[in-house]
């Protein structure tokens, strides 16, 4: 079964809900499977993998049911479990199950439909609320995948402005002529190799400091 076809998907899903108790029959109506037991109906779309037309079709076969599996074949490697991870909690976002099927037709199930409340992470919305504020301006277009323009870098960019007009300073001066109060953190932390330590407590900028702080970006 190296080589799947959406029909080699069929047998063990059947074989998985008939254990579970379901009569289940394939290509009814819209739908790839659809099994019935006590008159609670179920539906399951089969394909080769994740797709958004497979998961319009699932989130269209709601209509019918609320129980609504998609079954793609097992994934392969961590690279493969990543990406079908991620899918599982778009999945679960959607209200849809998720089965999968490996090499010799065992049948897995990975989520069960219906609906979800996703759990909120405080600490993930204060981290983003803080860049928020701290950044100056709106300096990076959404949907860049090049060099962003977090306030930490433009923290380090004031630094090694500074510098590069006043020459080797203490910690405590440049945060307060540039208003970073993290000025010597950032400065002695040197992540993006603008600044370099002349003395115990002075910094310096480098040449890459002072060409990042000319072109005001880095």
């Amino acid at each position: 079964m190296s080589k799947f076809a959406e029909t080699d998907l069929y047998p063990p899903v059947k074989a998985w809900l008939c254990a579970q108790g379901y009569d289940v029959k394939g290509e009814v109506g819209a739908a790839d499977v659809v099994a019935s037991k006590a008159g609670e109906m179920l539906i399951v779309e089969l394909k080769l993998g994740f797709s958004l037309v497979l998961l319009q079709q699932a989130v269209a076969r709601q209509a019918a049911c609320d129980a609504v599996y998609v079954a793609v074949p097992r994934w392969r490697g961590k690279a493969g479990w990543r990406a079908f991870k991620g899918n599982i909690g778009l999945c679960k976002r959607l209200g849809i199950g998720v089965l999968s099927v490996g090499p010799e037709g065992a049948v897995q199930a990975h989520a069960a439909p219906g609906a979800f409340q996703p759990r909120k992470s405080p600490r993930t919305r204060a981290r983003l609320q803080r860049e928020f504020d701290a950044r100056a301006g709106d300096p990076t277009h959404g949907g860049t995948n090049g060099q962003v323009m977090t306030s930490y870098r433009q923290d380090a960019l004031a630094c090694a402005a500074h510098l590069a007009d006043a020459g080797p300073s203490k910690g405590a001066d440049v945060a307060r002529a540039t208003g970073v109060a993290r000025a010597t953190g950032i400065m002695a932390a040197n992540h993006h190799g603008w600044f370099e330590r002349v003395a115990r407590g002075i910094y310096a900028a480098t040449d890459p400091g002072v060409d990042a702080a000319r072109r005001g970006q880095g």
